[in-house]
């Protein structure tokens, strides 16, 4: 049997399992060029559709994937990030993708924060890594945040093979010092 997916709260975002009547705006958030811009290109209404149910079919396959980030203040669908591990994927991701109407915040860095935290302590991961390209100077800031670097290069699995990125990342105990500190 399948454990539900935990949620997950910080002071201002909600992070849960997506959900149905997220759709909408995941189709919207992949449908913005600027937003797509470093990870993976704009994607049409059905691409978007497998998107949103491969995230949540991953929850039932591998017991952890991204949550839908919802903003308290409004209760609306601002993004997805957490854990993500496809196959061939170069390690165990937490990664981030918000809307643009809430970049600057400090959201991605927040919930990214709260995803370490339940990876490493619940799931037991030995390392997080973010996998950014390099021209993506936001989310480098975002990883530098958490107290991430860069660990070496890789290229994305099929049907991105073509995007060569960074590999930022910690160690477990990397993590659990700074958190300390």
């Amino acid at each position: 049997m399948f454990a539900p997916a935990p949620t997950l709260e910080t002071d201002r975002l909600i992070l849960r399992q997506p959900q149905a009547e997220d759709f909408e705006a995941w189709a919207a958030f992949a449908a913005d060029e600027e937003t797509m811009r470093h990870i993976g290109g704009v994607q049409a209404r059905s691409v978007a559709w497998r998107g949103i149910c491969s995230v949540t079919g991953a929850w039932r396959i591998r017991g952890f994937s991204m949550f839908s980030v919802i903003e308290k203040a409004t209760g609306r669908w601002i993004g997805r990030l957490g854990p993500w591990q496809p196959e061939d994927w170069p390690g165990t991701e937490v990664g981030w993708g918000l809307t643009r109407e809430v970049w600057g915040k400090g959201y991605a860095t927040e919930g990214a924060a709260a995803c370490m935290d339940w990876a490493f302590d619940t799931l037991g991961w030995t390392e997080a890594i973010h996998t950014i390209e390099p021209a993506n100077a936001a989310s480098q800031a975002v990883a530098r945040r958490l107290g991430s670097s860069i660990l070496r290069q890789a290229r994305m699995p099929a049907p991105f093979e073509a995007m060569e990125v960074d590999v930022w990342g910690q160690t477990r105990e990397q993590w659990l010092a700074r958190r300390k500190a």
